[in-house]
């Protein structure tokens, strides 16, 4: 690879990274803004999920945008508008007031609306400068930047969280300024060849495509949410857990809730530089990465040593982490420039419900018990890697 795509690469990655500490960033503090505010843990996961759902909604109109204008139109306003949110819901908590919870709910629905343009436009832009083994790899350089982010966040978040609880809502504007900056000037976007498909064509095109690959892209789809779901169900337990068990606060606490996505981020690096875009070998390890997680998942439950514990919550990392750049690839790779950006934003849009769905699933669950919690969502997880097994047809899979 040579300077050039290094550089856009690096620029790349700061928008999966930037986007990911929009709800990372922030499990740390949902108990300290639980008992700043005086909510309850289910108005607390709302935090997350007004910014999740918003994002999910609006992301199939950037990926329109984004097919018929330019990528980076797209992302940078994106960017914007994602600090933006931030600085409205940081301000209002610094005020303090009756309102302050819901003005910080509509900073993140605005943070949410943000989001929508940033990291899977991003993922089809990387799609649009890379090819072949190339793109495989760099798609799985975007994921691990994804993942370094859920890394990073929870320890960011916890050191942010000693000086004030909000600090991290008024970091977003810093960092969200610095990865625009940073792709305006670091990614030429290479030009279309063909001009824009008008509206009825261009939906045409994406309805052969369905009907063409359903199973593979449904199934994709399922596995992604479902993915993101459990990451983020788990982490959203641990904050918690994490102070009732183990007592542990501050950034040892960051350092704990970093454990699973750590291992998610590694994972997900060797996988796009391993699986070199041999069909059965992605189909392949796409059902094992479920397997995975589904039987971590049945298992967490029964954890009572310490060391257990923690090598469960490990694994369902792995899994995430097998699955994630395999599916990245099947996505953007599934369909030609033209259309790559709604279909990447429609993977994008069941990821952030994924995200949004797993903080209020997991408390639910959590309250008839943590058999419920962890054997509920582990019977789904192996529910799709059966049908991915049975239903998903490695010629499917497209190499282009």
């Amino acid at each position: 690879m040579d300077r050039k795509h290094i550089v856009e690469l690096t620029a790349l990655s700061g928008v999966p990274f930037t986007m990911v500490l929009g709800n990372s960033m922030l499990i740390p503090i949902l108990p300290d803004l639980q008992r700043a505010l005086d909510i309850s843990s289910l108005q607390a996961s709302l935090v997350i999920t007004l910014f999740s759902v918003p994002a999910s909604l609006i992301i199939p109109v950037s990926g329109f945008l984004s097919d018929h204008f330019s990528r980076k139109i797209v992302i940078g306003p994106s960017l914007l508008l994602y600090g933006l949110g931030g600085l409205v819901a940081g301000i209002a908590a610094l005020l303090g007031g009756a309102a302050t919870y819901v003005i910080i709910l509509t900073g993140r629905i605005l943070q949410g609306l943000g989001a929508a343009g940033t990291a899977p436009i991003a993922m089809a832009l990387t799609s649009d400068l890379f090819q072949g083994q190339k793109r495989t790899k760099a798609l799985g350089v975007i994921e691990a930047a994804n993942g370094f982010g859920k890394v990073m966040s929870p320890i960011l978040g916890a050191a942010l969280g000693l000086l004030a609880w909000f600090a991290p809502f008024l970091f977003f504007p810093v960092i969200t300024l610095a990865a625009a900056a940073a792709l305006w000037f670091g990614v030429k976007e290479p030009q279309q060849t063909k001009k824009p498909q008008p509206v009825g064509k261009y939906l045409e095109s994406l309805t052969k495509l369905f009907k063409k690959k359903t199973a593979l892209l449904l199934l994709s789809y399922l596995a992604g949410s479902l993915a993101l779901m459990t990451l983020f169900g788990i982490l959203f337990f641990l904050s918690e857990h994490l102070e009732k068990r183990y007592g542990l606060e501050g950034i040892v606490k960051g350092l704990a809730l970093a454990i699973p996505v750590l291992f998610m981020s590694a994972t997900a690096y060797a996988t796009g530089f391993l699986i070199k875009r041999k069909a059965k070998l992605m189909k392949a390890v796409l059902i094992a990465g479920l397997a995975v997680g589904s039987a971590s998942l049945a298992v967490l439950p029964l954890c009572n040593n310490t060391y257990f514990f923690f090598t469960t919550i490990s694994l369902i990392g792995i899994g995430t982490g097998m699955v994630l750049p395999i599916l990245n690839t099947i996505i953007t790779s599934s369909t030609d420039a033209e259309e790559r950006g709604l279909v990447t934003s429609l993977y994008g849009s069941v990821r952030f419900l994924g995200v949004a769905a797993g903080p209020p699933v997991f408390s639910l669950l959590l309250q008839s018990g943590l058999k419920p919690m962890g054997w509920i969502p582990a019977g789904v997880t192996a529910a799709t890697a059966v049908l991915s097994f049975f239903l998903i047809k490695s010629k499917d899979i497209s190499q282009g």
